[in-house]
């Protein structure tokens, strides 16, 4: 029986400094993508000050992340820091498909509430955007991490909130 579990991030835990915060066990195994899922954003997190992300299952649509492996001492931390006791994501199991073609099955955390219709990211308005350091760490995540270069252009295109106050959220993160 394996000690460990692997986990597939798309959002702000695809910063190494983020998932470390609560989930220190985190060891990058490698990128990948999940097919037949966008990326989308339409809860408000008050930690963030703006929408969080999520993934809804759409046709010919995938979503690039990080597969992290965590000691199995940190599920219920990722599962505290996801929300999952207040119905906010809800864990799941997908197929992340690596850059070599390699099929893993890893945990995933989708919100409980996900939109119905499908809008464009840049077209998202204000009440489903994410805040600027929300998306901010995704992108420091993606590059961070090497995704594809035409994933990253993606991510640049989804506008934020223009939130200029304080978070809720640890000041390590405040710092570059």
């Amino acid at each position: 029986m394996s000690c460990t579990f692997l986990y597939f991030a798309y959002g702000s835990n695809l910063l190494a400094k983020r998932i470390h915060l609560n989930n220190p066990t985190a060891v990058m195994k490698d990128i990948g993508y999940i097919k037949n899922f966008r990326l989308d954003f339409q809860r408000y997190s008050k930690r963030w000050r703006g929408t969080s992300a999520t993934i809804v299952e759409t046709e010919n649509s995938t979503v690039w992340g990080v597969v992290w492996e965590l000691d199995k001492c940190n599920l219920s931390t990722l599962d505290c820091q996801e929300g999952v006791q207040d119905n906010i994501y809800h864990a799941m199991s997908v197929n992340v498909e690596t850059s070599n073609g390699t099929i893993l099955n890893c945990r995933v955390y989708q919100q409980c509430d996900n939109p119905k219709e499908y809008i464009k990211p840049a077209d998202l308005s204000i009440d489903r955007r994410p805040s600027p350091l929300y998306l901010d760490m995704i992108l420091k995540g993606a590059q961070e991490n090497n995704l594809p270069a035409e994933y990253i252009k993606f991510l640049k295109t989804i506008p934020h909130n223009g939130y200029k106050g304080e978070y809720d959220i640890s000041l390590s993160l405040l710092e570059d």
